[in-house]
């Protein structure tokens, strides 16, 4: 049994973007490919019910995801790759937690705190869900079911780690080393991708490049991408520099230094946006290909995710027998 596991789940809400395979999906399947350790990716489908109340949303959402994470070249054979809501473990595992999470830490959640923060101080809570509110503790029991050791992040998400080994802790006080202490990798090297506007690429900001739309619509979208208004012939700083930096997220080393020295140089910005819709489209053209093959084919993915969750809880139900019998759940002889 490998002593390393590592597990990443992406939100089924809205389209991959850019931002979702930087951040996430790429470096998940790199490190996928390495030796020695396990690797479960999962679609979070409970979770996106926070959010998303749309039945034909959710199923696209999902449809897409799936389909993106094959087409960027993961392994299905190689991982546990699964819906999170074929996996029914994970709420067991859930409610046992919530009985070993204070309140207090929950009050504590960045996401909680920022929806309190918007509403009227007549209504702190007003449209704020129990999903909403204790939904750390489900994201505690996506990683502990499966003893994840390492668990890949952005800096915006390290919150959520540091809750989930708090519960985990407090749960071997009570019943001795039953849970892995996770950790929360941060990948120093891989800044957050920024959108068209500047702003953390994402959904909810509606400033995100899709990931597999089709040529025209990219060069679209690459257009958009906020410039400042210096002429061509002046020089171009790339610190700050939207553009630069989603370019160097998919460039070569060379390509990067040559880019910058072009800019340095007065390059205009359309030369440069042209330059990005090249590199992107490159990149993206021969999954692109895969993605829509893919996407046509919906029953193959269910048997994919189907097949990946068979696997996923032959382990899950293993380790929650261990845990229901640590806690006095269960049958009585």
């Amino acid at each position: 049994m490998n002593n390393k596991n590592i597990l990443t789940g992406i939100t089924t809400t809205g389209t991959p973007h850019l931002g979702n395979y930087v951040g996430a999906i790429r470096p998940a399947i790199a490190s996928s490919k390495e030796q020695g350790h396990d690797s479960f990716f999962f679609l979070a489908d409970y979770h996106a019910l926070i959010k998303s109340k749309d039945r034909d949303s959710m199923r696209q959402s999902c449809l897409e995801i799936a389909a993106t994470w094959i087409a960027s070249g993961l392994n299905v054979d190689q991982t546990y790759f699964y819906r999170q809501s074929d996996i029914p473990e994970i709420l067991e595992l859930n409610w046992i937690l919530a009985n070993f999470t204070a309140k207090g830490l929950m009050n504590r959640a960045h996401a909680y705190k920022a929806a309190v923060d918007e509403n009227d101080k007549t209504d702190p809570d007003k449209g704020i869900t129990m999903g909403l509110f204790s939904y750390p503790i489900l994201m505690a029991a996506d990683i502990l079911m499966f003893n994840a050791t390492h668990v890949p992040v952005g800096q915006d998400q390290i919150q959520h780690i540091e809750m989930t080994r708090d519960i985990a802790q407090r749960f071997n006080h009570h019943y001795g080393e039953i849970f892995v202490i996770p950790e929360g990798v941060i990948d120093k090297d891989s800044s957050v991708l920024p959108g068209l506007d500047g702003r953390k690429m994402s959904k909810s900001y509606g400033n995100l490049i899709p990931l597999f739309c089709d040529t025209k619509t990219l060069r679209k979208y690459v257009m958009k991408i906020k410039t400042n208004s210096l002429e061509p012939g002046e020089p171009k700083s790339t610190d700050d520099c939207l553009l630069f930096d989603i370019y160097r997220s998919f460039a070569s080393e060379s390509q990067v230094i040559s880019m910058k020295k072009e800019l340095e140089n007065g390059m205009s910005w359309g030369d440069a946006k042209n330059e990005l819709y090249e590199l992107l489209d490159g990149h993206l053209s021969e999954p692109r290909l895969k993605y829509d093959d893919l996407i046509s084919n919906p029953l193959y993915l269910d048997q994919v995710l189907d097949e990946g969750a068979e696997r996923a809880r032959g382990i899950a139900s293993s380790n929650l027998a261990g845990i229901k019998d640590a806690t006095g759940l269960g049958k009585l002889s």
